[in-house]
């Protein structure tokens, strides 16, 4: 039992809690404390810049403007950054096209395309009034500020403020040369920063006359000219350090606004832009205005530039199109650059006579509007090429553009596999009967078989059944990897059909593959340039015709196919194509439905291709290969063969007929001897069929006036 007097002690508790809390409490009063006495102690210190009144204005406008002026300075910087970026790589706005001039392969100049551009004048040939012309009108300070000229600026503001719609631009010569190098012509106010940005640039790495010498030649002139040397013969016919004053001051004035005031747009405006020129000279003091009458009473007059129209175009297109992907691979610091080309102008009109005479004779019968045509030496140099009837309804080249199926004369291909493959000869027979791969069951022209043919005699009358048999022993695959051995560049799918030529491949290309056989048996892909160079001569590519060149099939089969191709002609669906005295070879081709029709062959000398077609895809009336496409390539072999020594074809047995110059008696006259009549040329023919029209139309109107008169009565008068 617990006492009930007892009672337990209570511990008494520990503090050292309550005095951590103390002093947390009082380090924390004293923080605050010291706190505000800093505060107060800085509120001192600034209460002695403390100003009122006009110094409190002034104070406020400084800090302000210290505060933006800050932050327009790192805005600006900003807005320089593509600038830092556009001189990082050291390089220079690629120029919009290349300025490139054609020859033949005579060396003549045959036509240009892209930009005409010539930076080949130094600036100390040329004339010093162009240079003064230049500088009064765009740059008057230019040797004297750096980059931007702020008196200059200036000045043309004041002058745009009081309504003179000037003589002066607010950007210096430099400016303008960043522009063009660097920069977008875009006006915004970034792009301007960024010029200002470049110009000094340009100033710290290039002299004033090299600054100079950049602006003459890459500033636009107008009429796709850049560069003053290229304007001057384009304008004038002339070199750029032959100009006289008034063609001078007409070429500065085309800087401030060359499609404007370009005289081929605008002679009056030109003249009158060349005229403020002159005042501007006379202005700046760089002559006097007795210097300046002659040129004033005697403005320039530009020369009436005109196309070409004898141009090879369709060729001139393809060749650019090439010369750029050439000049691209190669190193280059220049814009300008002449090409020597394959072409021979008298193959090549005989090649558009050929092509448009066929056509416009026979296009209502046979409902057919285009053809294309490309011709080769044996070596693969083109010496024509025809893209269509005419160049200036239609620039689409079909000779390189348009993939269209070649028909029978795929076959080729597919015999050539055979003779390598299996070892066949063209004496060897073979059973023309119906085949079938699957539920496809393809059929001769006429629609029977001849059974028991020869290879040479299948592929003369140009049997579909044989060269259907013959892809199943070789199979497909490697009849389609020859075909690219030997020029087709199309990749086109692997089908049943591809023995018939359910394929689409180019003229261009089909010229390549048959001057495989031309050559012996050599890859031979068409080439259209040999050389390409620059204005100032250097090289930036040479073709080497004789390097060594692959061979692709065995001579035997060369002389096989060669044996083929020349019974096509003989006996065969080409006997249109035979030109008495050359060895003529070939192959025909047509399309389901008439849509295509093709003749493919080559002689000693020549290779061509030659395609007939309507760009819609409309079916001719039964127009084979044999027929209007046999008579192009027969009629232009016909002209390309006159007056040439006629070479042998491999596997051919053939004698050209020499010619015999017999002795002639002097004491004897001499008959006038035939010639053939001039061919007519494609315009000629044009005109005379429009002058046809123009009769037909006028008689049409003369009818019923005829009639009227017939009709009235004798002796009836008017009134």
């Amino acid at each position: 039992m617990q006492d009930p007097f007892y009672s337990k002690e209570k511990r008494r508790k520990k503090s050292g809690m309550l005095a951590a809390d103390a002093w947390l409490d009082s380090s924390l009063y004293e923080f605050g404390q010291s706190l505000g006495r800093g505060y107060t102690k800085i509120q001192d210190f600034f209460s002695i810049f403390r100003v009122s009144g006009i110094k409190r204005l002034v104070v406020e406008i400084l800090s302000d403007g210290l505060t933006f002026g800050s932050i327009g300075a790192v805005l600006v910087v900003m807005l320089a950054l593509p600038a830092f970026d556009a001189t990082a790589t050291g390089e220079f706005n690629k120029a919009e096209d290349y300025s490139v001039v054609f020859l033949d392969r005579f060396g003549t100049e045959i036509g240009r395309r892209g930009i005409r551009s010539d930076d080949s004048v130094a600036l100390s040939d040329m004339p010093d009034y162009l240079i003064k012309a230049t500088l009064a009108t765009e740059d008057r300070r230019f040797y004297d500020h750096f980059g931007v000229d702020v008196v200059g600026t200036l000045r043309a503001i004041m002058s745009n403020a009081q309504g003179d719609n000037g003589t002066q631009g607010g950007s210096s010569i430099t400016q303008q040369l960043a522009k063009n190098l660097f920069l977008s012509p875009e006006r915004t106010i970034e792009r301007k920063i960024t010029e200002a940005f470049l110009a000094v640039w340009l100033e710290w790495h290039y002299s004033k006359d090299e600054i100079l010498k950049l602006y003459y030649d890459r500033a636009y002139m107008g009429g796709g000219n850049f560069g003053v040397a290229a304007a001057s013969e384009y304008y004038f016919g002339k070199k750029v350090t032959d100009i006289n004053l008034s063609e001078a001051a007409m070429l500065s004035g085309l800087f401030k606004a060359p499609t404007k005031f370009a005289p081929h747009v605008d002679l009056a405006a030109a003249r009158g832009r060349a005229n403020v020129v002159l005042t501007n000279m006379v202005n700046a003091g760089f002559l006097t205005e007795g210097q300046v009458t002659a040129a004033r009473r005697h403005p320039a007059s530009p020369i009436n530039r005109t196309e070409d129209i004898n141009s090879p175009n369709y060729f001139l297109d393809y060749t650019f199109e090439e010369a750029k992907k050439l000049i691209e691979a190669s190193p280059h610091t220049s814009n300008n650059f002449v090409v020597r080309t394959t072409i021979d102008t008298t193959l090549q009109k005989y090649a558009e006579e050929a092509v448009t005479s066929v056509v416009r004779e026979n296009s209502e019968q046979y409902k057919v509007q285009q053809a294309a045509m490309v011709v080769t030496d044996t070596g693969g140099a083109i010496r024509a090429m025809v893209g269509g009837t005419d160049y200036g309804k239609s620039q689409f080249n079909r000779a390189i553009v348009s993939t269209r199926q070649p028909g029978s004369a795929f076959k080729i291909f597919v015999y050539s596999e055979a003779f390598e493959q299996l070892g066949l000869t063209p004496t060897d027979t073979i059973t023309d009967h119906p085949v079938c791969i699957g539920d496809w069951c393809p059929q001769n022209y006429g629609r029977s078989y001849k059974g028991k043919v020869t290879l040479i005699s299948a592929f003369s009358q140009s049997l579909n059944t044989v060269p259907v048999t013959l892809s199943i022993k070789t199979g497909r695959e490697p009849i389609a990897a020859l075909s690219h051995l030997m020029g087709l560049r199309a990749d086109y799918p692997i089908t049943r059909s591809l023995a018939l030529g359910v394929a689409n491949v180019s003229v261009l290309d089909m010229t390549s593959s048959y001057a495989a056989m031309a050559s012996g048996g050599y890859k031979t892909p068409a080439y259209g340039i040999t050389r390409i160079t620059t204005l100032n001569g250097d090289t930036v590519f040479e073709a080497h015709p004789d390097a060594p060149r692959e061979r692709i099939l065995k001579e035997t089969t060369v002389q096989y196919m060669d044996q083929m191709m020349r019974s096509v002609v003989t006996s065969g669906t080409g006997r249109r194509a035979d030109v008495p005295g050359v060895p003529v070879v070939g192959k025909s081709g047509t399309t389901s439905s008439y849509r295509d029709a093709w003749f493919c062959g080559f002689t000693g000398n020549y290779v061509a291709a030659v395609w007939m077609g309507n760009d819609d895809y409309t079916p001719m009336n039964n127009v084979t290969g044999g027929v209007l496409p046999a008579t192009i390539w027969q009629k232009f072999m016909a002209y390309a063969h006159t007056n040439i020594e006629i070479k042998p074809v491999i596997g051919v047995d053939f004698t050209p007929v020499q010619n015999i110059v017999a002795a002639a008696d002097p004491a004897a006259v001499a008959e006038p001897a035939e010639q053939r009549p001039p061919s007519l040329t494609p315009n000629a023919a044009k005109k005379l069929v429009e002058l046809a029209d123009m009769l037909k139309l006028a008689r049409s109107n003369m009818s019923p006036i005829a009639d009227q008169a017939v009709a009235a009565p004798a002796g009836s008068g008017g009134g």
